[in-house]
């Protein structure tokens, strides 16, 4: 007797989740591509290095491809490889049978990655790739797949198991093919011998580019905006001096503009707790000598590093003959984003 179709009443429920439930879902998704990880890193040999050296020998860039999931994997390499000193750029393989082929030339190595190595898309490229004389170097899950086989190299990122309890949607073998891109970009790194001064010339607007690219005279005040008396000025004019320039501080020179001493706010303050009169002393007898300064083409962050250290607020800029030539404080590298 068959049995009568369920109904919302009598269909089972699912238990509601609880955060015990909730956390133990993560490690359990966690623990499985940990292990995915751990199984690809131990394939990393030789056709790894195979790879690398592809890359290297290379006369143009990396041109990285895949479909969907694959896809946005592809993108991501294409992005590290380019910021770590790898030429590199992502093109969909549907958009390249239709016209963006001819964005990849012959001098390219190619990066395909289809976990199946079976996508449509890619294989339907594979004629023109070759007659073009394009190296190609594949990431699959299957050794045996089509796209494996016809590669140049193969790089296997086969994982036991997909994170979704479904086993449908990439997880597992996704992360595996981005920890695996990002494997080969830090290799061909080390390999360059690409530096951190190379990584900031590729990342102008980031923070570690400001701090390794910015140099002392693109943030001081040089020219008029510099604060500067001379030694036989009062303290009074050097005052003047400093309220128009705005940087609580001026510099006293020589006749040849060599740096004598430095003003400061906290040098104000002393001279008027001992009584100076502020129109008849010269501020050659109040003013600080020998005072903390930066040499001009130094990095900003070395000024940066000096105020930290000696807890002081401003900085003269003085040139290879002591001639004074700029000022900054730490305003001025706080607005240049240095600290």
């Amino acid at each position: 007797m068959s049995q009568p179709p369920q109904t919302a009443a009598t269909a089972p429920t699912t238990p509601a989740p609880t955060p015990a439930s909730l956390a133990a879902s993560g490690r359990r998704v966690l623990e499985i591509e940990r292990q995915a990880l751990a199984a690809v890193g131990e394939r990393i040999g030789e056709e790894f290095a195979s790879a690398c050296a592809l890359v290297m020998a290379g006369r143009g860039r990396v041109v990285a491809t895949g479909m969907g999931k694959s896809g946005h994997i592809a993108r991501k390499i294409a992005a590290t490889l380019a910021s770590t000193g790898t030429p590199a750029f992502f093109v969909h393989p549907g958009e390249a049978g239709h016209g963006d082929l001819g964005m990849i030339t012959d001098a390219d190595v190619v990066l395909a990655i289809s976990y199946s190595g079976e996508s449509d898309e890619i294989l339907m490229l594979l004629p023109a790739l070759r007659r073009q004389g394009n190296t190609v170097i594949a990431m699959t899950g299957r050794p045996q797949s089509t796209l494996a086989r016809e590669a140049d190299v193969h790089l296997d990122v086969s994982v036991p198991a997909e994170a979704c309890p479904l086993h449908l949607a990439p997880t597992s073998s996704t992360t595996a093919t981005l920890a695996l891109g990002d494997a080969l970009a830090v290799a061909l790194l080390e390999a360059r011998g690409f530096t951190a001064d190379d990584f900031a010339r590729s990342h102008p607007a980031g923070s570690l580019g400001r701090r390794l690219l910015l140099h002392i005279d693109d943030v001081m005040h040089g020219g008029d905006a510099l604060p500067r008396v001379d030694a036989g000025a009062s303290v009074a004019e050097a005052l003047v001096e400093m309220s128009r320039k705005r940087l609580g501080m001026t510099a006293v020179v020589d006749d040849g503009g060599r740096l004598l001493g430095l003003f400061t706010d906290g040098d104000l303050r002393r001279a008027l707790d001992q009584g100076v009169d502020v129109r008849q002393t010269p501020i050659a007898e109040v003013m600080t000598r020998n005072p903390r300064t930066v040499r001009a083409g130094q990095m900003a962050t070395e000024a940066a590093h000096l105020m930290e250290q000696h807890r002081i607020n401003g900085l003269l800029v003085v040139d290879a003959d002591g001639r004074a030539v700029g000022a900054l404080n730490i305003h001025d590298l706080l607005r240049a984003r240095v600290v």
